[in-house]
């Protein structure tokens, strides 16, 4: 899942061998507001050299490995901001060859405090316009092609009156797309996200579209169901796939006549609201195995988005990285910072658990941590076993299929603490499923 986000602070990249140095320049960038990013030799600045998101280049040329003058052959500079060469041996020769590239200043160590304040101030009102730097539009952040385009896209749709239906990989963003879509609309009434795999199917046609006293035991009142909480605004329905067919019939006849009717009822309630559905499952595929129907596929895919999963992103996962890693020392009131060789690390893992990977992966670094350096170790999927017989699965000569099923279906609700969401991901099986497991388990007297 992609996360809400804040607009990015103006970046500055310290390239120096000199720890001391760099640590001293990266506190005081920060503590003027700056996202400060470290680097200690040619091989580490060229992983970050290839974000055009840096504000303020701050570039030693003796590094361990090569001249700081290579890093610059190999950028795009009028794609970034100012750059600033600093250096303890200062010659004629450098000096000319700085002043010959386009927005370049050469400056001599020790730094004062006056001239690197000042330096960050005119880095800071240079920074590029939001569409140069990384996106945070509608909560979004990335500058990758497909996130510009995507995020072009949302702002061209998100006026109109059309259904959408967004697909992707799990933790890919979709509830945060649909809610820029919603937000970019510019309509009066509320966001209402509705999870159709999260509600238990008997129950799924009252949230929908509420119901009418007495309809049902247990109905004591009117209940307004999420059409008409969402009147004016948006209705996100995400794992619409997960809806059993019966109420995607019902819900195909809302869409058609902009009226529903409360189970119960008899009053068609007349209803202005957008509708944007989205699922993990490729959508034809779901036609063809029947979880999705088709006439309602062609009703809610007036027009269809398709979210590019992290791995093909590029240097977003670097940028969505350090703003989770903001956030939480904002939150706690530290100021961690990512290791040497950590943004190596993040751009070389495949995420296959898209930005919810990372944002586990960064928290938990984060909170592990035992000093101001954090390290994130990408791919960590199991929890440690608290007990043995919590994580682990007996199967003996004798067991029936059910009782297999059964041993799998428990363990695997304790290990993700009931979450059948999870759950069901875990075991490669829908939602509607595990909920039609434990009500078999119910009916056969087992307290679940």
């Amino acid at each position: 899942m992609a996360e809400r986000v804040s607009a990015p602070s103006p970046t500055v990249l310290i390239v120096d061998d000199d720890h001391d140095f760099a640590s001293a320049a990266a506190d005081f960038a920060r503590a003027r507001g700056f996202t400060p990013y470290m680097a200690h030799s040619l091989e580490q600045s060229r992983g970050f050299a290839r974000l055009p998101a840096v504000d303020l280049l701050l570039l030693d040329l003796e590094l361990p490995d090569g001249n700081g003058f290579d890093l610059l052959d190999d950028m795009d500079l009028p794609e970034h901001g100012q750059i600033a060469i600093v250096t303890g041996q200062p010659s004629v020769e450098s000096a000319a060859r700085a002043v010959s590239l386009p927005v370049v200043d050469y400056l001599i160590k020790p730094l004062c405090p006056e001239q690197f304040s000042n330096l960050l101030d005119h880095a800071a009102a240079r920074a590029r316009p939001p569409q140069a730097r990384a996106e945070a539009r509608g909560g979004m952040i990335g500058r990758s092609p497909a996130m510009r385009r995507l995020i072009d896209s949302l702002e061209r749709i998100a006026p109109s009156e059309a259904t959408v239906l967004i697909s992707g990989e799990s933790g890919t963003g979709k509830e945060l797309v649909a809610r820029a879509i919603h937000e970019f609309s510019g309509r009066s009434g509320a966001f209402v996200p509705v999870n159709c795999g999260a509600i238990a199917p008997d129950l799924l046609a009252s949230h929908l579209f509420g119901h009418e006293r007495g309809s049902f035991t247990g109905a004591a009142a009117r209940h307004n169901g999420y059409f008409e909480q969402a009147d004016r605004g948006t209705l996100f329905l995400d794992e619409i796939t997960e809806m059993p067919p019966a109420l995607q019939v019902y819900l195909l006849r809302v869409l058609e006549t902009g009226t529903v009717t409360r189970v119960g009822g008899s009053e068609a309630v007349d209803i202005d609201v957008r509708v944007v559905a989205a699922t993990n499952r490729d959508p034809q595929r779901s036609i063809e195995e029947g979880s999705l129907r088709e006439d309602l596929f062609y009703r809610l895919a007036d027009i269809g988005l398709e979210l590019p999963p992290l791995r093909s992103r590029g240097d977003d996962a670097l940028l969505i990285a350090h703003n989770f890693l903001e956030r939480l020392n904002i939150r706690y009131g530290t100021r961690k910072r990512f290791a040497a060789g950590t943004e190596r690390v993040l751009l070389r893992h495949n995420w296959p658990g898209n930005v919810r990977e990372l944002r586990s992966a960064v928290q938990r670094a984060f909170l592990t941590a035992e000093g101001d350096e954090i390290r994130v170790a990408p791919g960590f999927r199991k929890l440690a076993p608290v007990h043995h017989d919590a994580t682990h699965v007996s199967f003996s000569v004798g067991m029936t299929y059910a009782q297999i099923e059964q041993e799998m279906l428990l363990k695997t609700l304790a290990h993700f603490d009931g979450d059948r969401t999870r759950s069901a991901q875990s075991l490669g099986v829908s939602v509607r499923t595990i909920h039609n497991q434990l009500a078999r388990l119910r009916e056969s007297g087992h307290d679940v």
